[in-house]
C-alpha cells in the first residue's frame, strides 16, 4: 500500500528524493555554462500530523543540500560533461560545417569553441550559416580544428576558448615559469606583435615602450587558454602579456586543501606574476579578468604589496559579489533560499570546513564590491553582458554606479564570458579606447603642468 503525505515514512522518502534529485542538477548547471535549468522538485507541506521524524529528515536533507551545493562551488572541476550532440559534419560550400541542435549558446552569432573527444579536441566555429527552428537545429562553419576528427565524434561542449596556444592565433610566445606559492607555474609570454593583432608592421601602440604589462587572468574552471582573444588587443596597445596559470586549474600546483578560495587565496598567485613581470622591467600593470578571475583581479587590486604599479584592471564577466552569483545560481535551480543562504553559511563560516574541505573559511563579504565600492583605488573597465546566465550583470552595473573609477559597458546576447566571441571587433576597440584614455592621464601621484596636487 502506498503510504500517504501525512505518515513519516513517506516525508523522509520524499526529503531523500528532493536530495537525491537536485543535488546532481546544480552541479550540471554550475559547471557547464550551457546547462539546462531543471526543474526542483518542491517539497509539499506536511500535514499536521507528519511528526518529528519526518521533520528531523527534512531538515537533514535541506542540510545535505546545502553541503552539496557549497562543496560544488568550491570544488575545481576536473571532468566536464559532454553535453551538446554533434549532429552531423557536411561539406559546405566553403569547407566543412557542423550541424548542431539548437540551444540558448548555438544560436548566438559569433565565433566559439567545441571541444570533443573527452575535451582533447578543439574546434573553431565559426558564425552562422543556416538556422532551423522547425527542425531545431543550426548549421554553423567548422573555421579549424585543433587535433583529432570532429567527424566522428557524437557529443562536445560549446566554449569561449578558440585557441589552444598563442601560435594558434598567429602570435609567437615564450613558456614561462612563474614561482607561485605554491611552487612554479606555467604561463605564456607574449610580446606585442603587430603584424598578428592584424596592424602594420611599424605600429606604435600607446603604449609602446613604456614597459606596461597585461597579466590575464582566467575563470573558474577554465586555464590560460582563456586570455589569448585578449593578444589583438595587448598588441595594439603595445603592451607585454603574461598568461598565467594558477593554483587548482590543472597546470599549476594544486592548494593543499584542493579547493578554490573563489579569490582570497588566488590572488597570491597573480602577486607572484606581477613580482615576475617587475623583476622584468614592468613599470606598469594592467589586470585582466574573467569571471572568477575577475574576483581574482579584484582582491589583488586590494590586498598586494605591488598595488601601487596596478594602473587598471578590465574585466569580462566578472563576480562582483560571490553572495549574488550563489543567490541566483540557487534559485536558478529552484533551491529553496534558506538552504542557498545555508551553503553561503557552509563556505564562509568555520563551522563548514568540515562540510566544504577548505582549509578556512571564505570571507563572501571581503568580495563584495558593491558594499565596498568605496575601497576600490584602482581604476577599471567592466565588459558584461546581460544575458549572462552564469554571473548576474547587475552588480558590475551598480559598482560603476557607485564609483567614479569604474567604467561599466553593456553588452547584449553574449552569455558568459563570450563578450569577444560575439563581437570581437567591439570588445578590442573597448579596450584599446579605454587603457588609452587612462594612460594619457598622469599616473597616481603627479601632476599635469600647471596642476598642483593628486591627480587620479
Amino acid at each position: 500500500m502506498t503510504p500517504r503525505l501525512n505518515e513519516p515514512g513517506a516525508a523522509a522518502a520524499r526529503a531523500k528524493a528532493l536530495l537525491r534529485r537536485a543535488a546532481p542538477t546544480w552541479t550540471s548547471r554550475f559547471r557547464r555554462e550551457s546547462a539546462v535549468h531543471t526543474p526542483w522538485i518542491r517539497a509539499t507541506t506536511l500535514g499536521v500530523g507528519t511528526g518529528l521524524a519526518a521533520g528531523m529528515t527534512l531538515a537533514a536533507a535541506g542540510s545535505g543540500l546545502a553541503g552539496y551545493f557549497a562543496r560544488a562551488v568550491v570544488t575545481p572541476v576536473r571532468e566536464r560533461a559532454e553535453d551538446l550532440e554533434i549532429l552531423a559534419v557536411t561539406r559546405g560550400p566553403d569547407g566543412d560545417e557542423v550541424i548542431l541542435p539548437i540551444t540558448a549558446e548555438t544560436v548566438v552569432d559569433g565565433t566559439y569553441g567545441l571541444f570533443f573527444h573527452g575535451g582533447r579536441s578543439l574546434a573553431r566555429i565559426g558564425p552562422i550559416t543556416t538556422l532551423e527552428p522547425k527542425g531545431g537545429t543550426v548549421t554553423r562553419p567548422v573555421e579549424k580544428v585543433y587535433g583529432g576528427d570532429l567527424r566522428t565524434a557524437v557529443r562536445g561542449w560549446w566554449t569561449s576558448v578558440v585557441f589552444l596556444n598563442p601560435a594558434d592565433a598567429g602570435f609567437d610566445s615564450d613558456e614561462v615559469v612563474i614561482t607561485l606559492p605554491g611552487g612554479p607555474s606555467p604561463a605564456w609570454y607574449v610580446a606585442p606583435q603587430p603584424l598578428a593583432a592584424g596592424l602594420s608592421a611599424d605600429h606604435q601602440g600607446p603604449l609602446s615602450g613604456r614597459n606596461v604589462w597585461a597579466i590575464g587572468v582566467h575563470g573558474r574552471g577554465s586555464n590560460r587558454t582563456e586570455g589569448i582573444r585578449a593578444l589583438a588587443a595587448t598588441s595594439a596597445l603595445g603592451a607585454e602579456t603574461l598568461l598565467i596559470s594558477y593554483r587548482n586549474d590543472g597546470e599549476a600546483p594544486a592548494a593543499e586543501d584542493g579547493r578554490y578560495g573563489l579569490g582570497v587565496t588566488e590572488w597570491e598567485d597573480v602577486e607572484a606574476a606581477i613580482e615576475f613581470a617587475l623583476a622584468r622591467g614592468a613599470q606598469d600593470i594592467i589586470l585582466f579578468g574573467w569571471s572568477m578571475g575577475g574576483a581574482i583581479c579584484l582582491q589583488t587590486a586590494d590586498r598586494s604589496r605591488y598595488a601601487e604599479y596596478i594602473r587598471g584592471l578590465v574585466l569580462t564577466g566578472p563576480v562582483i559579489d560571490w553572495m549574488d552569483v550563489l543567490a541566483h545560481q540557487a534559485k536558478a535551480n529552484r533551491i529553496p533560499d534558506v538552504v542557498g543562504r545555508l551553503g553561503q553559511w557552509f563556505i564562509s563560516n568555520p563551522g563548514g570546513r568540515r562540510v566544504t574541505g577548505l582549509a578556512a573559511p571564505v570571507d563572501l563579504q571581503a568580495m563584495n564590491w558593491i558594499d565596498r565600492a568605496d575601497q576600490l583605488r584602482a581604476h577599471a573597465l567592466i565588459m558584461h553582458s546581460v544575458d549572462d546566465n552564469i554571473v548576474p550583470y547587475g552588480p558590475s552595473r551598480d559598482l560603476a554606479r557607485k564609483n567614479p573609477k569604474v567604467t561599466y559597458v553593456s553588452f547584449a546576447q553574449a552569455r558568459h564570458v563570450k563578450e569577444w566571441n560575439h563581437d570581437p571587433k567591439r570588445w578590442d576597440a573597448t579596450v584599446i579606447d579605454w587603457v588609452t584614455d587612462l594612460f594619457s592621464r598622469p599616473a597616481p601621484g603627479q601632476t599635469r603642468p600647471g596642476e598642483l596636487g593628486y591627480y587620479a
